[in-house]
């Protein structure tokens, strides 16, 4: 039977917080293709997306293992480690979604965890090969093989259209959309999910709760479904903004290419216990279904602020849970401080973010960003994409690199 302290249970629960905060801050993973290109009414996909991440929660625990077992030693790691790792995880997240940036919660966590560690126990108590192996190695690949996938399926699905009448066309690409859009919300229940039951596992395990080398009890996968699910219907709009206008512009076509390589490089990386991003995975398809279309339209302005955010992720997650362990050090007092600064700071931001707030009604309004010049990717691009073979491609992409970067045309987008 297991048996709570006041710590695990503050520990427990911050962590379904952490679990909250990761499902609308990743509702544009799933969805924000598909409410871009109209494909869905937003709160219609929202609720479909926070369904099927609560089943994909039930479907692997490989990824939770990788978290409880192998990322850091059991042995030595107190609940109030857990405590100060989820406090940089959820900060990090919090602050992302507020100015629209969509980061990886997966990486929060996982830096979270390992600052937290080393302040505890050192350098030595954080598995370094498994790290490289399951963390940093697919955070580098997962964007590059869906950017890449989803190019070449943003080509094919345009070849494959050139006959068909341009509406009907758009039509069933929507209805694939739909699907492909399911497919990566259970996908990402699959994954991210598992990270708050790898988490939580730890935290039972270093309170004594469970025994070492346990897998996630049903009420930790059941609980981390529920949580991730109700973060996920609230939608994390800011975010979806960003994902569905703000880094290209979409057709059904390329909305669907994007979602299939997306929840196909996740559900792999799901069934190896990689702790995939996927919000890495998804960026990288979005970006590489905009490429894939004829005169590509990458806003890489936008991107390069991701970019920035990406790289930060970890050791910004890592500095402030270093610092919450640090203080937790001190007793119960510190664990208290830490506490109520993470309530606070989390009140601060919500309430920022009600100076401009974005949802379901708004999350479609963009201000395109001002012209950028046409850079190496375009104009490589442009050089070896063949022209539109039919109605269904769009017309306005067939226009030429270097007259889309005139600072004087009326274009509509930035290109690359």
């Amino acid at each position: 039977m297991e048996s709570f302290s006041l710590i695990l249970a503050i520990v427990v629960v911050t962590a379904l917080a952490f679990d909250f905060t990761n499902g609308f801050h990743d509702t544009a993973n799933a969805m924000a293709t598909t409410i871009s290109t109209g494909a869905m009414r937003p709160k219609a996909a929202v609720a479909m997306s926070a369904v099927l991440n609560l089943v994909g929660a039930f479907l692997s625990v490989e990824v939770a293992n990788t978290i409880s077992k192998g990322l850091v030693d059991e042995a030595g790691i107190r609940p109030e480690v857990i405590f100060a790792a989820l406090v940089g995880a959820i900060l990090w997240n919090l602050l992302t979604w507020l100015v629209g940036l969509p980061s990886s919660s997966s990486h929060a966590l996982m830096g979270g965890l390992i600052g937290a560690t080393i302040a505890s126990a050192g350098f030595g108590a954080v598995h370094g090969d498994v790290l490289v192996t399951k963390v940093l190695i697919p955070a580098i690949a997962a964007p590059l093989v869906a950017g890449v996938a989803a190019m070449f399926a943003t080509r094919l699905t345009y070849r494959m259209g050139r006959n068909a009448e341009a509406k009907a066309s758009e039509k069933g690409y929507r209805a694939g959309q739909i699907a492909s859009a399911g497919l990566v919300s259970l996908a990402h229940g699959t994954n991210d999910a598992q990270k708050t039951m790898g988490i939580i596992t730890l935290a039972l395990v270093a309170g004594g709760a469970v025994a070492p080398d346990s897998d996630p009890p049903m009420w930790v996968i059941l609980s981390a479904g529920i949580a991730i699910a109700l973060g996920t219907y609230l939608g994390g709009w800011r975010i979806i903004r960003t994902m569905g206008k703000g880094l290209t512009d979409l057709q059904p076509q390329q909305g669907f290419a994007a979602q299939t390589s997306a929840a196909t490089v996740i559900l792999a990386s799901s069934h190896l216990g990689f702790s995939l991003s996927t919000t890495h995975s998804v960026s990288g398809a979005v970006m590489g279904a905009g490429l894939g279309r004829k005169g590509g339209v990458v806003r890489w302005s936008t991107a390069t602020r991701m970019f920035v955010a990406w790289g930060l992720t970890l050791p910004a997650a890592a500095l402030v849970a270093a610092i919450a362990e640090w203080v937790c050090g001190f007793g119960n007092w510190g664990t208290a401080v830490v506490a109520v600064f993470l309530v606070a700071s989390s009140a601060a931001i919500w309430k920022i973010s009600r100076r401009e707030v974005v949802d379901h009604t708004n999350v479609n309004d963009h201000d395109t960003p001002a012209e950028e010049p046409a850079g190496v990717v375009t104009q490589a691009i442009a050089a070896v994409t063949p022209p539109p073979a039919g109605p269904s491609e769009d017309l306005s992409a067939t226009i030429p690199a270097p007259a889309a970067a005139d600072p004087q045309a009326p274009s509509a987008a930035s290109t690359v």
